[in-house]
């Protein structure tokens, strides 16, 4: 398999995973520079909207739909906890896990990262038009589908040697 340089460096000079990467880091240090008015950080404001805000969510499940290892999960609540953002509470559904509910301080923030993101994206609403996001999301959905298909790798010998 040759590599075709052309498409390697196709926008700006950039390779498709240092454009992801660039501009992820750019999103990140904004969120967290918005986080750190109020003493907090983009990760601790992410996990607090994804905390259900009426019935909380299931400690299992959260990490999964952040997309985040338990390891760092696990800091990030012990920190939200140390400032009163969330309690732990039993699963009346299941006793063998633990809900993750939002204190009323929890939910103070919970609608101020909230805030952030909806500014944000008014913020995306106003420069980048509808079709666009459009096309730019269905671009997303392929590569993060080629890029978890095991498949494409199993017969390629040549990364091997």
């Amino acid at each position: 398999m040759s590599i075709n340089k052309k498409r390697l460096k196709s926008y700006n000079h950039l390779t498709i995973d240092q454009y992801l990467r660039s501009t992820w880091l750019a999103i990140q240090k904004m969120y967290n520079e918005e986080a750190s008015k109020f003493n907090s950080t983009m990760v601790m404001g992410f996990t607090l909207l994804s905390i259900d805000p009426k019935g909380g969510t299931p400690s299992t499940s959260l990490g999964p739909k952040m997309g985040v290892e338990p390891t760092s999960l696990s800091r990030t609540l012990k920190k939200l906890e140390e400032r009163g953002l969330i309690v732990r509470k039993p699963n009346p559904e299941d006793g063998r896990s633990v809900l993750i509910v939002l204190t009323k301080e929890g939910l103070e923030m919970r609608d101020v990262s909230k805030e952030v993101v909806l500014k944000f994206y008014d913020a995306l609403d106003e420069r980048i038009s509808r079709s666009d996001l459009k096309v730019f999301y269905q671009v997303l959905d392929t590569i993060n589908s080629i890029a978890t298909d095991k498949e494409i790798f199993i017969n390629n010998k040549e990364i091997v040697k």
